[in-house]
């Protein structure tokens, strides 16, 4: 990772601040608290609405609350769950996300989902509380955490929606999208949002139907008829989602995608991929030619940890590729890394 630099500013009140984290032990990440400190201070005139400090303050504190609850489950991987709250346990729906929470759970994943009734309580009740986290919301009318996840340490409720969000897409290896309302929409626009611009990781995104079901499926069709239609999208952004009406495909989608690719970094000029198995000279040379077009700079290479990594201690053991990407078309990276997984 690159080293972040903190700005010029006053010394005294730098000096202030380094002596109030050492009263406090000291600790992770010493210059970049630094920086949320003497932020926090500017508050003081920068910002005179009560209600906008508070949205500030209760912000870092669901953040802060959240990622130290995540922490000591970095190393395993998770898929969150979205779906309607309203869904009954009558409902293949239900039964399908309790299927669903099972079986990937048995593939060694763990799950995050919200902590209310309907999907939530189904994707919960299929991974056992053992492999469960919740994020409940906090809405005008009471909703309690589903009985599944109430009693568990890895329970965690926000005020806002936002902060909620992003702890889903932060710490989530995949995603898979049962029907839903609103909510479900607006999570899984932002999934696609989020990975078609580049602001977060490449992951799967499994839209899951009843057998035979339509919802999805006639979803994917006003994107086709629409959006792809009137060139609001490209045909490559149809890559980050995938539909299936069956609990096994939607496992296989997710595992395949971890078969080969492990994960990928930006150093500078450089996107990096970090792989199980380095592939080929031969396979690495129909690689550069079949997707020239998003490479913008450098060709695809077999490099080493950089010296970066290796000061994270970031997976430097696994081999890698690199090269210069155009930093636009994620939906062509995608089908990349499918190439990739199928070495």
């Amino acid at each position: 990772m690159e080293k972040w630099e903190r700005p010029p500013g006053d010394p005294e009140l730098k000096r202030r601040i380094q002596e109030l984290i050492a009263y406090k032990g000291g600790g992770h990440n010493t210059d970049l608290v630094e920086d949320v400190v003497e932020n926090a201070l500017k508050l003081l005139h920068d910002v005179e609405e009560r209600g906008d400090v508070r949205v500030i303050q209760t912000a870092l504190r669901e953040l802060r609350y959240a990622f130290k609850l995540f922490a000591p489950y970095a190393g395993t991987r998770k898929v969150t769950i979205f779906g309607s709250a309203r869904t009954q346990p009558n409902k293949i729906e239900y039964q399908q996300a309790v299927e669903f929470g099972r079986k990937i759970a048995d593939a060694g994943f763990m799950v995050i989902t919200g902590a209310g009734p309907g999907i939530m309580q189904a994707g919960h009740e299929g991974a056992g509380p053992e492999r469960s986290f919740g994020a409940n919301i906090r809405l005008p009318w009471e909703q309690n955490a589903n009985p599944v996840i109430l009693q568990d340490k890895k329970l965690v409720t926000f005020k806002y929606f936002f902060t909620r969000k992003l702890t889903f897409l932060r710490h989530s290896d995949a995603i898979a999208l049962f029907p839903g309302g609103f909510g479900t929409m607006d999570e899984g626009y932002e999934a696609i949002t989020l990975m078609q611009t580049g602001k977060s990781r490449l992951m799967p995104l499994v839209l899951i139907d009843r057998p035979g079901g339509t919802y999805w499926k006639t979803w994917d069709k006003n994107i086709r008829e629409h959006l792809l239609r009137d060139q609001l999208i490209s045909p490559d952004d149809l890559c980050l989602y995938q539909i299936t009406d069956s609990t096994d495909e939607a496992v296989k989608i997710i595992t395949r995608f971890y078969r080969n690719f492990h994960s990928s970094r930006f150093l500078r000029e450089l996107f990096i991929i970090r792989l199980k198995h380095a592939p080929p000279a031969t396979a690495l040379e129909a690689l550069n030619e079949d997707f020239a077009d998003i490479i913008a700079g450098e060709k695809m290479h077999v490099i080493a940890a950089t010296p970066e990594e290796r000061d994270d201690e970031a997976f430097v053991e696994l081999p890698r590729i690199a090269f210069g990407f155009d930093r636009r078309q994620y939906g062509r990276l995608r089908q990349l890394i499918d190439v990739l997984n199928g070495l």
